[in-house]
């Protein structure tokens, strides 16, 4: 009678398709940075649904510090039992890898890749009171002025920093960086225009773009964005290596079982094809994505290797 219930048990707690048995247990999803930022937003819209389609609870844990290294270390140190997930960003998996000499995790080894889950276009923006308009008008600008201007970042080696030297290099123009810490200080000094050049996500500069204190230059999207339909994308202008877009994804403990990978990465895209989950995140900037276990790990490949070609270019190393 026991075996029979056991088995009963195990058969109703399989999704269909999806080949790994539920749990009553809470999945984590540690974010590495605190509370309030896209990171946590993604994490939190998520959650819900992502609840209801696996079948148990989904909790969300803000691990933040040290440029996301702090949570990502607890995920790579996390059981691989498929209950603990970190969100994974451009930074923790891809610019900190490339300047940082010593992190506390192995961003291949000490994980398993899961799915992207958004994508976050890029945009250069200006200060409405430098003279000039466009793509062609800022280059001739620093041609003509090496030196003169700045651009502000988050900090030395954030992604802010390290799309600053891109441009710098794709270019072949210079700007001094001015470093602050945190992406709301770099902000606001540029719209203020103690700085005159900013590389951000588009959500964050978007109403000052609107109210007309900040010009956008360049996105990095794949096609021309419906709320900055006169700013062109990088590679309109050619500039293909600056065109790929910020990203968040899910990444669990290296060891994690593949149909507990599979499970997880088939829920998630289920959860990110509702209609009321596409429309919170698109609110953000963020737009939804789903991609499989094998994309996203070469994903974050090409994007180590591409960082770390920047971080040479620019000398950015962080002990």
């Amino acid at each position: 009678m026991q075996r029979r219930h056991l088995i009963a048990l195990v058969a109703t707690s399989v999704l269909p398709g999806m080949g790994w048995a539920q749990s009553n247990k809470p999945l984590r999803l540690v974010v590495p940075f605190p509370p309030g930022g896209a990171t946590d937003i993604t994490a939190r819209v998520l959650s819900e649904p992502l609840s209801r389609v696996l079948g148990q609870p989904v909790i969300v844990e803000n691990r933040g510090g040290a440029g996301g290294s702090i949570g990502m270390s607890e995920v790579a140190k996390a059981a691989p039992d498929g209950l603990t997930l970190g969100v994974a960003t451009l930074s923790t998996h891809g610019v900190n890898p490339a300047v940082y000499k010593k992190l506390p995790y192995d961003p291949i080894k000490d994980f398993v890749a899961v799915t992207e889950l958004v994508k976050a276009p890029g945009v250069v923006v200006v200060n409405a009171a430098l003279p000039v308009k466009n793509f062609a008008e800022l280059v001739a600008y620093l041609k003509a002025n090496p030196g003169k201007l700045s651009y502000a970042s988050p900090g030395n080696g954030t992604i802010g920093h390290m799309w600053g030297e891109l441009f710098k290099s794709t270019t072949n123009t210079f700007m001094v960086h001015i470093p602050y810490r945190g992406a709301g200080p770099a902000l606001n000094d540029v719209v203020g225009g103690q700085v005159m050049v900013y590389f951000d996500q588009v959500a964050a500069s978007l109403p000052f773009i609107q109210s007309g204190k900040l010009r956008a230059i360049a996105v990095s999207w794949d096609k021309r964005l419906d709320v900055l339909p006169n700013t062109p994308t990088y590679a309109e202008l050619s500039l293909f290596s600056s065109n790929d877009p910020s990203w968040f994804g899910l990444v669990a403990p290296a060891g994690t079982p593949a149909a507990a990978v599979n499970r997880i990465q088939q829920a998630v895209v289920k959860a990110l094809q509702e209609p009321a989950v596409r429309t919170k995140l698109a609110a953000q900037g963020l737009f939804a994505s789903g991609t499989t276990p094998a994309e996203f790990d070469a994903q974050i490949k090409k994007e180590i290797d591409k960082m770390k070609r920047i971080a040479k270019f620019a000398k950015i190393s962080i002990e």
